[in-house]
């Protein structure tokens, strides 16, 4: 009997955490590349990227700045680029979708609907902030909605889908979302093989816990069959725990500082720390690591050389 594979996920730098909180965060573009670079070499046949202002860190869409890593990234590396059309929740659906349209990536992430997405309860803990837009951000989302309107899902897979050969990582924050891409199956706009990711623990979604887990994965079944994949991504201490139980079920795992700074009970230095973690529980499980080429056909991408960068 073939060995299961399991794909790896590294969502480097996201725009959930800001440069206060870690003096490991890569923020510009040398230290997304160099940290995106590593975390292949650690494991890791996907590479979600979001872009930062490298004058202060702050969560960007500009697809300059996405363009001054996404080359070297593709360079250096086999692994597969997903390039975020979440952005943050303060940008609007025109500008998150405009570095992926310029680059016309394998994969991109899509969001599957509205919801709260609240970070504010990042501010009850005491620190020192480098910059003025930090707290300012965090608390913005106290009364901001992320908006993912079946419109914005249809016009993503509509310009990404079709228009660009991109197939997606569909992000179901809650129960909800499942039903919202089966429903864009039904309507022949979303095919599969589905990649779907969990995602545990965000204040607005579904709790991080193994029961939740067990639910999501359930509903899967019963909606898409064996015509989907899935990966888990848990936010913050949930997330090597619920990742370990996701590769038991038969799941595949994301890591990366977008989901969690720590790497252990101490903060990772890089992305690759994370990566060689769960490596090692993965070893522990007997489980293979996939490597970009088995990432590419279990998902059936395009190809990195079918891409605009």
């Amino acid at each position: 009997m073939a060995t299961r594979k399991v794909i790896i996920t590294c969502a480097v730098t996201g725009s959930v955490h800001t440069p206060s909180m870690s003096p490991y965060l890569p923020v510009t573009p040398d230290q997304i590349a160099a940290d995106a670079i590593a975390a292949a070499e650690a494991g890791a046949s996907i590479l979600h990227l979001h872009a930062r202002d490298p004058r202060d860190g702050r969560p960007t869409a500009d697809p300059d700045v996405f363009m001054q890593f996404l080359p070297r990234i593709k360079q250096a590396t086999d692994a597969v680029i997903n390039i975020t059309t979440g952005g943050s929740s303060l940008m609007t659906l025109d500008q998150r979708l405009a570095a992926p349209l310029r680059a016309e990536p394998e994969m991109c992430s899509l969001n599957m609907g509205s919801m709260n997405f609240a970070l504010f309860p990042m501010l009850d803990k005491p620190r020192e902030w480098q910059h003025e837009w930090e707290p300012k951000l965090l608390e913005a989302t106290r009364d901001t909605i992320f908006k993912n309107t079946f419109a914005d899902m249809e016009t993503v897979l509509e310009k990404l889908g079709k228009g660009c050969g991109t197939r997606f990582e569909f992000e179901c924050y809650d129960v909800g979302h499942l039903y919202s891409l089966a429903h864009l199956r039904d309507r022949g706009l979303a095919s599969g093989p589905l990649f779907l990711q969990f995602v545990l623990g965000i204040l607005g979604g579904i709790g991080a816990d193994p029961d939740n887990l067990i639910h999501m994965k359930r509903i899967a079944d019963k909606l898409f069959g064996d015509s989907y994949q899935f990966s888990v991504l848990a936010a913050g201490r949930h997330q090597m725990p619920l990742i370990s139980i996701a590769a038991a079920m038969g799941g595949n795992v994301r890591v990366g500082l977008e989901d969690s700074l720590y790497d252990g009970r101490q903060l990772a230095k890089s992305n690759a720390d994370q990566v060689r973690r769960i490596r090692s529980v993965l070893d522990g499980l007997s489980l293979e690591v996939a490597t970009p080429a088995e990432a590419r056909a279990m998902l059936a991408l395009k190809g990195g050389d079918r891409v605009a960068f």
